[in-house]
């Protein structure tokens, strides 16, 4: 049987679950990073999740001590996550990152972009709404995707076109906007952000991730099973070769 990807969805493979559960671990890692070398607290910090998927991320940041606003651009994503975290002290909404006017302006002391760069088409807008909601001396944190051979091999071939290791739908991920981080830095100080760092993250093992893939594809593990399956290290002071991680400053 073909197995069914879906986005958003408890019963098919949702590849933005699986990197959301993935990533999670470095993902926090470097917000704890983060904020201990810019010499905020994240106790009572207003955080902003944009592309909270099923609200892990939301979820890790409000068990830092966060209140929390995770916002997805989809319903079934946002009704998911309320539905799996009902008790968190996290409040979940529904908008896109490109038009988030209903949010006050610097409202948050911390804002984490997941899965946003590397599919927005108008990065520009995603990154003027969020130097708008952040309060001066406000942190912005992001994930994304190098523009890269390997990454080029990985996210447009490995995970939406070959069908023995895909996990996202066709053309989701398009070449132009896996942005390496020249031209992050160049987009966020046009919105009047500062970029303060860049660390790529990757895969201890290769050959784990492979294996996490097919197994997960094959239906032999779950989602929940991955985290265990695959560890993603942080990787400082190297060119990011597919994915890293970045932070940002809003001036005083």
């Amino acid at each position: 049987m073909t197995a069914r990807i879906q986005l958003d969805s408890p019963d098919a493979i949702d590849g933005r679950h699986i990197r959301a559960v993935t990533f999670q671990r470095i993902r926090l890692e470097y917000v704890r990073r983060t904020l201990e070398r810019s010499g905020r607290s994240a106790a009572g910090a207003q955080a902003l999740v944009v592309g909270s998927v099923r609200g892990d991320l939301a979820c890790g940041l409000a068990d830092l001590g966060m209140d929390v606003t995770a916002l997805d651009p989809s319903p079934a994503a946002t009704e998911l996550a309320r539905n799996r975290n009902g008790g968190a002290s996290v409040e979940y909404g529904t908008a896109a990152a490109e038009s988030l006017d209903e949010l006050p302006a610097a409202a948050f002391d911390l804002a984490y972009y997941a899965d946003t760069f590397e599919i927005t088409a108008d990065l520009d807008a995603v990154l003027a709404h969020a130097a708008r909601v952040l309060r001066p001396g406000g942190v912005l944190v992001y994930d994304t995707v190098a523009r890269t051979p390997v990454s080029r091999l990985i996210y447009l071939g490995a995970f939406q076109a070959f069908p023995a290791t895909r996990i996202m739908p066709p053309g989701r991920y398009r070449a132009e906007r896996l942005r390496p981080p020249a031209e992050v830095a160049a987009a966020l100080s046009r919105a009047g952000l500062r970029s303060e760092d860049v660390t790529g993250f990757k895969p201890r093992s290769i050959g784990a991730l492979v294996g996490a893939v097919l197994a997960r594809r094959g239906g032999r593990i779950g989602d929940d099973d991955l985290p265990s399956a695959v560890e993603f290290v942080l990787d400082p002071g190297h060119r990011p070769v597919v994915t890293y991680l970045g932070s940002a400053r809003k001036p005083e």
